[in-house]
């Protein structure tokens, strides 16, 4: 009986203590996030005006003369959404094909899945580098074009995963039930699975939207950089991350504060895609089945 009451007391203990443990570790995050928000914001407020948001970079503009991002802002629109919708098209119906006709086959599934958490731990200048290199067998010159399927690569992997770990969630017996109905695998994984992981999967959307808005080193390699908007994708294409490091490059300081006027505008898109993936998950909820 001792011996009983003094396991569940160390347990009590242990858990106030993994308790208090978890409080501090959410409290250095949220100092740190605040921190890195108060530093943009405070350097980049100042510099920011309609003329920055409006108006591409003119000539001295890098000398602290006049023009503005409007480049950048554009570039990055362009690449992360043409990236995103590119890996959506092609990562949907791999996450299905894996849930359907490969689960029967588990080490296949399982090799799979590790194969896409290798690829999601390599960092992106390794796919830049890779790209890059593609680029000049092929003879290809930095492009939007090039800069949206590298980048689509990169957040290929983590897409799959998100939907994947959110449709691994669905109740076996929601399938069985279908395919006792006479629906098919392929049927089943876009009308029933889709529509019970449609949160999961808008989620997984947009936080690779998140992720190819704020690459900077694959880029660098594969989209190139240019004062002028992109008429078309074979042409190249400048992106915030980049026009933020040159900018910070610049021993002029108020070339140096539009820098951080361009920080302050990705961290507004990045918080942005963050609260539309809160409030479209919640919406999209309704539409799943409940058990």
């Amino acid at each position: 009986m001792k011996n009983l009451l003094d396991k569940k007391a160390r347990q009590k203990y242990e858990e106030k203590a993994m308790l208090w443990v978890m409080r501090f570790s959410t409290l250095l995050i949220i100092i740190t996030l605040c921190l890195i928000l108060l530093t943009i914001l405070k350097k980049g407020i100042g510099s920011l005006s309609w003329e920055i948001i409006s108006k591409t970079p003119k000539g001295g503009y890098y000398f602290g003369k006049d023009g503005g991002i409007l480049n950048a802002i554009m570039g990055s629109v362009y690449l992360a959404t043409g990236a995103t919708l590119l890996a959506f098209i092609i990562g949907l119906p791999v996450t299905i094909f894996m849930n359907t006709c490969m689960k029967r086959d588990k080490r296949t599934l399982y090799a799979v899945r590790f194969i896409l958490d290798v690829l999601t731990g390599i960092p992106s200048i390794v796919y830049g580098a890779f790209g890059f290199i593609i680029m000049i067998a092929l003879h290809v010159h930095a492009s939007l074009l090039c800069g949206i399927l590298v980048v689509s690569i990169i957040i290929l992997p983590v897409m799959i995963r998100s939907m994947d770990e959110a449709i691994n969630t669905v109740p076996q017996g929601l399938q069985e039930s279908s395919l006792s109905l006479g629906i098919t695998s392929v049927a089943y994984g876009y009308k029933v699975l889709c529509r019970q992981c449609l949160p999961a999967i808008v989620t997984a959307v947009l936080l690779a939207f998140g992720r190819a808005i704020g690459d900077a080193a694959s880029v660098l390699f594969t989209t190139g950089f240019t004062d002028n908007l992109p008429q078309n994708i074979t042409e190249p294409a400048a992106t915030l991350p980049l026009a933020i490091f040159f900018q910070l490059s610049s021993p002029i300081p108020e070339v140096q504060h539009r820098a951080y006027a361009a920080a302050t505008i990705l961290t507004m898109i990045i918080l942005i895609t963050s609260i539309m993936t809160r409030v479209t998950g919640k919406s999209c909820n309704k539409n799943a089945i409940k058990e």
